[in-house]
């Protein structure tokens, strides 16, 4: 007979069983499985806690007395580690305190032995119910995300709407990786956003660079060592692969990775194991691997620096990212987000940018990508002083030859206009700001603090049509 609740749409729902007495435990589990749910059972605290980690369940049914732990004890581990998953108690020892305690803590419910089958089975399609609910709401959240973008992407291009497209077909899934682009197009953003939208959310982010980090250092910080591996090993050490069970391991310029860690990369990947250094236990893990590089891998693997085999391990899916003079349609948005970000990040009020500089930014060829945006806003930013960034708040990379930005205060140039009638300096004064805004004389007339209507009579009076 199948369970109203557990036959819904839908993959079954996972179900964690924890009893240290083995027969209870299955009897549970049978007992949910032919009803239609997908049970694990865990005969010890310690177990229950080790599968916690290693997978995404959605109710836990849990003895609270065990020899080696308590339902309690498993109850805070599943708030931590899986906050949306539903954690119903069992025990032959129910007291009112104790089941108070079980329900403050977050508890779903709080059965007692000998269990009534039916009886848990209400209880278990109760809490599946919730987590229907919790589906179709990230179902939800899927469906608006295609049509309104992806979170931590940004961009309107159909470039973008390509890269987005993309991600929402690979985020779901528990499939490698591999993102493609020059330096500063956004791997790692990418790598965030597959992250936050898959079902690994609440799990850990790891992220790791491999050209950073000489290759002993680089093993020990994937697979971590035990106490006196190498020199000034003074403890144990969790690598990157334990820190990130559970969640997703991002591995940036993956191509700079010496040949024999890619050879311990690919076995962790074909046996889902890893060994730290310096020991021969082997240690289970489940993690999710991202990866990025903006090198061309193909090339590598015919100069022979990289491994054929890993690299088709690592692009079981890939995602390729433009530059961004690719994607010029973009920079607008990309402005307007940086300008928010950076003036909230430094304290400062920024109300606009003018025509002039934003036409400047527009222009250049962005050849560091994103990041060299993002630093150029930062940076216009830091040294604007009157709340209008303008060509003269532009570093200095986006100057012309022989163009430097004037101090404030500066004073050169003043002396030719000495002795000039001050209709004559109104109207040199409006020009230029004219000029500056690109011919946008709202913005012109913003700055120079006069209204529109004036500054319309101005431009006829002075001749500046």
């Amino acid at each position: 007979m199948s369970s109203p609740t557990a036959a819904k749409a839908g993959p079954p729902i996972k179900v964690l069983v924890v009893d240290d007495e083995a027969a209870h435990a299955e009897a549970v589990a049978d007992s949910l499985a032919r009803v239609g749910y997908d049970c694990t059972v865990a005969t010890s605290g310690a177990e229950g806690m080790a599968m916690l980690a290693r997978d995404a369940f959605e109710v836990i049914v849990t003895d609270l007395r065990m020899k080696d732990s308590t339902g309690l004890e498993l109850l805070a581990k599943s708030k931590e580690l899986l906050p949306d998953a539903e954690v119903i108690l069992v025990t032959g020892h129910g007291t009112v305190q104790s089941a108070v305690e079980a329900m403050q803590q977050g508890a779903f419910n709080y059965l007692l032995k000998p269990l009534d089958l039916k009886q848990l089975r209400s209880v278990v399609d109760s809490a599946s119910r919730t987590q229907h609910l919790r589906r179709a709401n990230a179902e939800l959240n899927r469906r608006l995300d295609e049509k309104f973008g992806f979170e931590g992407v940004i961009g309107n291009s159909p470039q973008m709407h390509d890269v987005v497209t993309r991600l929402q077909r690979i985020a779901p899934t528990d499939a490698t990786v591999l993102i493609q682009g020059e330096t500063g197009t956004g791997k790692e953003l990418v790598a965030q956003a597959i992250h936050q939208n898959s079902p690994r959310k609440n799990r850990p982010f790891v992220a790791l660079n491999c050209a950073a980090l000489s290759e002993n250092i680089l093993e020990s910080e994937l697979f971590g060592h035990i106490r006196g591996a190498f020199t000034d090993a003074s403890a144990d050490r969790v690598g990157k692969f334990e820190y990130a069970t559970g969640g997703t391991l991002f591995l940036d310029e993956v191509g700079d990775m010496p040949l024999p860690t890619q050879i311990k990369l690919l076995r962790v990947l074909e046996s889902g194991e890893i060994t730290r250094v310096g020991s021969n236990e082997q240690i289970k893990v489940n993690v999710r691997i991202l990866s990025a590089t903006n090198r061309d891998l193909e090339e590598a693997i015919r100069s022979g620096t990289f491994r054929e085999d890993l690299y088709h391990r690592l692009k079981v899916l890939t995602v390729r990212l433009p530059r961004l003079s690719e994607r010029a349609a973009d920079i607008p948005l990309l402005i307007e987000h940086f300008i928010q970000l950076h003036s909230a990040r430094h304290r400062k009020k920024i109300k606009s940018m003018t025509t002039a500089a934003r036409r400047r930014l527009m222009a250049f060829n962005w050849p560091g990508n994103v990041r060299q945006l993002k630093n150029a806003i930062e940076s216009m930013v830091v040294v604007d002083f009157d709340e209008v960034l303008d060509v003269d708040d532009l570093p200095p990379e986006l100057l012309t030859p022989g163009e430097q930005p004037e101090p404030v205060g500066a004073s050169a140039g003043l002396a030719d206009l000495v002795g000039r009638p001050m209709a004559e300096l109104e109207g040199l004064f409006i020009a230029e700001t004219l000029k500056s805004t690109g011919g946008n004389r709202e913005e012109a007339a913003q700055m120079l603090g006069i209204g529109e209507r004036t500054l319309y009579r101005k431009i006829k009076e002075f001749g500046l049509n």
